[in-house]
């Protein structure tokens, strides 16, 4: 992240998102319907990785936390859990968090577990790779909510560099931004003469080319966040919840 990313500036066209996969969710007012199934399992599968990271941190071992990942998510999608829904409870984070606290306070039932290799699992979920993750990831003082919160800020930040990083390799320059990648979080003294001496070009140059990538990556992250919610105004709020997850 880059303390330009907190420009509480930034402005997007309001209906350039008038319609996002939350949105669409909501709007089907728990009536099932192909689009907004499609898009609330297109949700589920960018941020199941969250969920994950919070039953492991309530003290669920690897096996249990991958078993009840699974099953949550197999129930989840097959009820209809949009059902009274309003959308001035439009945050797919807090949304998604409820479900899964309901679900293992009243619906949990060990012996109907989809075990590993049996059942029908309803995402594409590297659980190896999100036991990866979790291990990584500075959790000593963390809350189970508050590792969902610091887990769902780090799945949404890496989603918006691999889209920047996919949008520059369109455009032929990949490995510039590869070299110039970690000026995104780099502060007013990022060493800009010595990334312009190793890629011969000018300083100037050099931080003209950062301060676009810096202003689109604020961009993807708005759009990123919009996709989540039912109404734009909140986007600020969420902004302020992504950065707090890393107090």
């Amino acid at each position: 992240m880059t303390s330009d990313s907190k420009d509480q500036n930034t402005r997007v066209p309001p209906d350039i998102f008038a319609t996002t996969r939350w949105t669409v969710v909501v709007a089907a007012g728990g009536v099932r319907a192909p689009q907004s199934d499609l898009a609330l399992e297109e949700l589920c599968k960018i941020y199941w990785y969250p969920l994950y990271a919070y039953v492991r941190r309530q003290g669920h071992s690897l096996e249990d936390a991958e078993d009840l990942t699974q099953a949550f998510f197999a129930r989840f999608l097959e009820k209809n859990y949009i059902e009274g829904l309003r959308s001035d409870k439009g945050k797919f984070r807090s949304f998604l968090l409820a479900a899964l606290k309901n679900f293992l306070a009243n619906e949990w039932d060990r012996s109907k577990c989809l075990k590993r290799g049996g059942g029908v699992i309803p995402l594409s979920m590297d659980l190896q790779e999100g036991d990866t993750r979790y291990v990584v990831l500075p959790s000593d003082d963390l809350s189970p909510d508050k590792m969902y919160d610091r887990a769902w800020a780090v799945t949404l930040l890496e989603r918006v560099i691999t889209t920047l990083r996919d949008e520059n390799e369109s455009e032929g320059k990949g490995q510039l931004f590869d070299q110039l990648k970690p000026f995104l979080t780099a502060g007013k003294s990022a060493p800009y003469a010595a990334a312009a001496e190793t890629l011969q070009m000018s300083e100037g140059n050099i931080r003209v080319i950062v301060h676009r990538m810096r202003k689109r990556y604020r961009e993807i992250l708005k759009d990123e966040i919009l996709q989540t919610l039912a109404d734009p105004a909140q986007a600020d709020e969420e902004m302020r919840a992504l950065f707090n997850a890393f107090a």
